[in-house]
């Protein structure tokens, strides 16, 4: 493809992406806040009921690794073809649904078809822009992800207002719209051909699904088949003729490396959105209503900077982008660790520079991954790292509930000007300490990277 026509197509394909994105994010979050009232609907436990939400989860995740490893096989285009028109038919299956069961089917469709959304979010900024102008791209998506979240919660509280919550599938079907530019002006690009390991992409998404389900809810043998499970995918994957996943993928060091810590990263970042409703909520007793309003300005702030976040990985490089990120974030928890009790308008501004961090680290994160893999391993590569963040997400939830579930008045930080946040002040001064600590490890990584390279070089 002509490197004009292709960067032209680039620009096209990533707006269209972003909306995307941010109506896949809406689509993600848009139910948390009626299960209340499917629970009184339908006569059923708020446990049962959020599994309208669990199941999007745990399918998302699974999904996103499996149309990874397709793109490595099949064309981009098709694959995102198929995961659109599912998604449409699980929205209108629950547009329509009248049980909660043909509800939670619709849902699980839903999710089934926008797993296809991380493969594309990724694939398309490593196809069609250079290395040099991919850190763009990438603050692109994550624009979207951040608009989604900041306008998801909003969008349905206006239509729970006056609508059933069922209309809340209606949203989604708005991403149909997209096929066509897709279809336009995705290539015919393909990965190498192969057959595809059903039975090691099977193993690891049980594993997956039980690791997720002992965490969200409890359980030893749960833990025990997801342990069995991985076992049997790490068995499949070193005895098939073409595996699932290449065990050479997990001896590249770059790349171990950097899914090791975007995993601790994700795991932190996720109680920004985890920690803070709840500290909203207990400390501050703010309404729902109030606390979603405090949760705007942060996701808007990243839905704004995002972009710029991206033209500066290409313009002054990931190392920057980590560093200011990593400044952002530790301001951000040590703040909160400080001042997380005195004032939810003071928490609000807080939660910007920790968002925005955010956001920020997971562009340069993306971008460094990106660089680390073949174009061979970049599907299954990427869809791999897109899973795993899933993961940790799910983990960090369940630990930060189990924290949190221990009172205590006692405050480790001597500066804290509230007693009564103590453990959440307690939580955010051990994750601001934990990103000093990666601060300092990557700059070592970053550093003996440089000098390997510059002894190579005058070799």
């Amino acid at each position: 493809m002509d490197l004009d026509l292709k960067r032209q197509k680039g620009e096209q394909l990533i707006r269209v992406l972003m909306f995307t994105v941010m109506l896949s994010s809406m689509s993600a979050l848009m139910f948390n806040i009626v299960l209340p009232e499917m629970s009184l609907e339908f006569n059923l436990s708020i446990a049962q009921v959020s599994w309208i939400s669990s199941a999007y989860t745990l399918i998302y995740a699974v999904g996103t690794v499996t149309y990874g490893k397709l793109a490595d096989k099949y064309k981009l285009k098709n694959l995102i073809t198929f995961g659109l028109v599912l998604f449409g038919i699980g929205s209108l299956i629950g547009l329509t649904s009248q049980s909660f069961g043909m509800a939670l089917v619709g849902r699980c469709i839903q999710s089934a078809g926008a797993a296809a959304i991380p493969a594309t979010a990724t694939l398309i900024p490593i196809r069609y822009f250079t290395p040099e102008r991919r850190g763009l791209a990438l603050g692109m998506t994550a624009t979207g992800l951040a608009l989604g979240s900041a306008i998801g919660p909003i969008v349905s509280s206006i239509i729970v207002s006056f609508a059933h919550w069922r209309w809340l599938f209606a949203v989604p079907l708005l991403i149909l719209l997209t096929l066509p530019l897709y279809r336009k002006h995705l290539g015919d690009e393909r990965g190498t051909a192969g057959k595809f390991d059903w039975i090691g992409g099977f193993s690891l998404a049980f594993t997956v699904a039980l690791l997720l389900i002992s965490v969200t809810m409890g359980g030893w043998w749960f833990a025990l088949g997801s342990l069995l499970g991985a076992l049997l995918f790490i068995v499949r994957i070193r005895t098939a003729a073409e595996p699932f996943v290449q065990p050479a993928l997990f001896r590249h060091k770059p790349y171990a490396l950097g899914v090791v810590m975007a995993f601790v990263i994700n795991g932190i970042g996720m109680s920004l959105y985890f920690l803070s409703p709840l500290l909203l909520s207990q400390v501050h007793q703010l309404s729902p209503h109030w606390i979603g309003m405090a949760m705007v300005p942060a996701a808007i702030a990243s839905a704004i900077l995002g972009r710029k976040g991206g033209k500066l990985a290409d313009s002054r490089g990931n190392v920057f982008l980590f560093n200011m990120a990593s400044g952002l974030l530790i301001a951000c928890f040590a703040l909160l660790a400080t001042f997380s009790g005195v004032s939810p308008l003071g928490v609000s501004v807080i939660l910007i520079l920790g968002n925005v961090g955010q956001s920020y680290m997971m562009i340069t994160m993306s971008n460094t991954m990106s660089r680390t893999l073949t174009p061979k391993q970049m599907g299954i590569g990427m869809g791999m790292f897109s899973m795993l963040n899933f993961i940790s997400q799910a983990i960090a939830t369940g630990v930060y509930s189990r924290i949190l579930a221990i009172r205590t008045s006692d405050s480790w930080n001597p500066f804290n000007l509230n007693s009564e946040g103590s453990m959440f002040s307690n939580i955010y001064l051990v994750l601001a300490a934990l990103h000093v600590f990666i601060l300092v490890a990557y700059y070592f990584q970053s550093s003996a990277r440089k000098s390997g390279v510059e002894i190579k070089s005058q070799a």
